[in-house]
């Protein structure tokens, strides 16, 4: 087999692994680098070694023959026919495997993959980067293939709309899990067209709050999360990974606390006690509420000392001292996530989950919380404790006039009226507009931007530390002193992508699901909001591609059939909007002012009414979609049935043969004559027969009971049809 255009240009490399030995003894780093070389070496792969910076080695592999690539993906294609993700068993001849479906570079990196990192027992080497006796293994990583990059920007930043083969690069390229989020990303992106439409004619024509926008963006909502699913569906058909999320792979940190036969394999399976891992996962409830009280703290804290520095001071600096809850905000909020982070992640762990799937999706809905708080909660009290009570809460706002009275000239500046006193209604919609719009420019700023600044520092600091070794001849050797002309250039590209971070897909991902509950749960105040996103979107599937190729390690090519976890987090961000978006416009119903902060206004009968009655549509027409969508025909579909026909038509050939189920044809009938009878009644007169062989002896072929059921006809016809003859 030819090797991939990516390998040529990659001296045919299939992976890098960094060797860190800074802080091992030398014979400890000695011993375990050949156990690591050994272990290599028994799964098949070629091994390299040359210099790294800092104390390091780059260790490249390839696999060492075709043959045991061949047998490799014949065992990964068998895998996935028997679980039921390939329709058609594959060639039997491992050799021939690669003939009906060439091997593409995602397929190829992910085998390896599992060579280099599965366990012993599953024909692996069991090397897990910095976990026990591989912790010098810092991490592995396949080499980017630059001509692939280059075309990819190249094409992306001419076109709008990417096509089905697009994606389909993306996937063969990086594989199904990164390409089903760049899939996501088009289609939320196609799909903003029709609310950026609708919400810049709303704006001009309908203004904000208003009960036919919210009407319109509930709904396509609900159509965009249901059109998804089915997307999904389609994209695993067409990408042959439906139902890929049934192989699960084990976690090497699992703790099994038995060991029993499996009743229907025999096997036997490492088993951790469903109800001890029940009763682990109810401490999410106490880490919610710990969540909450913590980072709820933080921002509502300093949004009452921005209301009362906005509001009610009226000193000097005030337009300086205005910018100190956002930067509170800025230092304290990470600070507060990292640290609840821990929390989550240590609890995660706590649950002692089997499969890398339950892990990550039970991760995924702890950090989807802290990212809810942090997103939303600032908006919702905006909305639902400024505007309807402001001018009950306000005048208890004196207690953060510790912040301005330093400040301050005199007393007066630092108390809020007696009377006279209104909330700004228009606070709501600059923080929207804040969040839609200000948030995501700084957002990519510090997600393209930061980044390469901080490379170019970090490489800049490296430099004149090794200049100041060198003044005092301390200075450790360098990494290319024995490099090969010819592998100069090629080992220089290695040691810089070798310092790159790891790119993780569930970080843009979430991104965009926290974006698009901006659109469910506040658009209405602002009906322009899916303008704002839309060249956000067009401007990020670029951005993104740049950082893959750029800025981050080429990620390993992992499977997935569906987004994972955020699936539900979209379902839950569009029921949750219709209710947020019917209380906003109750509560604003009088021309977009609001209840002027204070709730005599507000009916609670009413409000609840309101919501009561907008979350059923929602659940009405959520059925009423999926319903519809359920109906449509699909191309992933079609490509199903066929596979599925091609299977069938297949196996009913090779077992019963062409004329299994052929029709007789008339001129091979035998021909009755009075010979035929007399040996027929001969053969009867030898054997004995009952009723049933009678039965089945009046008739001789389909022929002679077509004529004797036409006859039946002609006597039994009623006479007008007689007549009409």
């Amino acid at each position: 087999m030819a090797p991939l255009r990516s390998l040529h240009a990659n001296f045919e490399v299939d992976y890098v692994l960094i060797y860190r030995f800074a802080d091992t003894e030398r014979a400890e780093a000695q011993e375990s680098l050949g156990k690591l070389l050994q272990a290599l070496a028994r799964v098949g792969l070629a091994i390299e070694v040359r210099n790294g910076d800092n104390c390091s080695l780059l260790i490249f592999v390839r696999v060492a023959s075709n043959s045991k690539l061949n047998n490799a993906v014949y065992q990964s294609r068998v895998k996935d026919w028997l679980y039921g993700i390939r329709a058609a068993e594959p060639d039997r001849e491992a050799q021939n495997v690669l003939t009906t479906q060439p091997l593409t570079d995602a397929e190829r990196y992910r085998i390896v993959h599992h060579m280099i990192t599965s366990p012993n027992d599953e024909g692996g080497a069991g090397i897990t980067p910095k976990k026990g006796q591989w912790k010098n293994v810092e991490s592995l990583f396949p080499l980017h293939d630059r001509t692939f990059n280059k075309e990819w920007i190249r094409k992306w930043s001419t076109i709008t709309f990417l096509k089905a083969e697009d994606l389909d690069q993306i996937r063969d390229h990086l594989g199904e899990k990164i390409a089903f989020y760049f899939a996501f990303t088009q289609s939320y992106f196609a799909f903003l067209i029709f609310p950026a439409a609708f919400g810049f004619s709303s704006w001009v024509l309908l203004g904000h709050f208003s009960s036919i926008y919210a009407i319109i963006n509930g709904l396509w909502c609900v159509t965009f999360v249901e059109y998804w699913k089915r997307q999904e569906v389609d994209l695993g058909v067409r990408w042959g990974v439906k139902g890929v999320s049934a192989i699960q792979e084990k976690r090497k940190e699992f703790q099994h606390e038995k060991e029993v036969k499996d009743p229907i394999t025999g096997e036997t399976v490492q088993v951790f006690p469903a109800t001890k891992r029940l009763a682990r996962q109810l401490l999410q409830i106490p880490f919610a509420i710990l969540a909450c009280l913590a980072l709820g703290t933080l921002i509502a804290t300093c949004f009452g000392i921005e209301i009362f520095l906005s509001e009610v001071y009226n000193g000097p600096l005030k337009s300086v001292l205005v910018f100190l809850p956002t930067g509170l905000l800025t230092v304290l909020v990470p600070t507060f996530t990292t640290l609840l982070t821990g929390v989550a992640t240590r609890l995660n762990v706590y649950e002692n989950w089997e499969t890398t799937a339950g892990y990550d999706s039970a991760m995924t809905q702890k950090i989807f919380i802290l990212n809810f708080i942090t997103s939303y909660l600032p908006i919702f009290l905006t909305a639902f404790v400024y505007v309807p009570f402001g001018s009950l809460i306000v005048p208890y706002l004196d207690v953060f006039s510790l912040t301005a009275r330093p400040f301050a000239e005199n007393e007066k500046q630092l108390t809020t009226p007696k009377i006279g006193f209104e909330i700004n209604p228009s606070r709501l919609r600059k923080q929207v507009i804040y969040f839609t719009v200000t948030a995501q420019i700084v957002n990519f700023a510090m997600e393209t931007i930061l980044p390469y600044v901080k490379r170019k520092g970090f490489h800049k600091y490296q430099e004149m530390k090794s200049e100041r070794a060198a003044k005092k001849g301390g200075a450790s050797p360098s990494a290319t002193l024995n490099d090969l002309p010819e592998e100069a250039e090629f080992l220089a590209r290695v040691r810089d992508e070798a310092e790159l971070d790891t790119y993780d897909v569930t970080v843009d991902l979430r991104e965009m699901i926290i974006q698009f509950g901006y659109l469910a749960l506040f658009s209405v105040v602002w009906p322009l909001t899916p303008i704002s996103f839309i060249v956000n979107n067009w401007i990020e599937l670029r951005s993104d591609a740049v950082k893959i190729c750029v800025e981050m390690q080429r990620p390993t090519p992992f499977r997935a059939d569906s987004i994972g976890p955020w699936l539900d987090s979209l379902g839950f961000l569009t029921w949750l909007g219709s209710i947020s978006s019917a209380a906003l416009v109750y509560l604003f119903s009088n021309d977009g002012l609001g209840p002027d902060g204070t709730p005599a206004m507000i009916k609670g009968w009413a409000l609840l009414l309101t919501i009561f009655f907008s979350e059923h549509i929602y659940l009405v027409v959520r059925m009423a979609v999926r319903l519809a969508i359920s109906k449509m025909d699909s191309p992933g579909m079609q490509k199903e049935r066929a596979e599925r026909f091609v299977v069938r038509k297949r196996y009913l050939q090779e077992t019963l043969g062409d004329d299994a189920v052929a029709l007789p044809l008339s001129g091979m009938e035998e021909n009755i004559t009075r010979a035929t009878l007399e040996e027929e009644a001969r053969q009867s007169s030898l054997t004995s027969s009952g009723p049933q062989d009678h039965f089945w002896s009046r008739q001789r072929g389909w022929e002679e009971s077509a004529k004797v059921g036409a006859g039946m006809i002609e006597k039994m016809a009623p006479l007008e049809g007689k007549k009409e003859q």
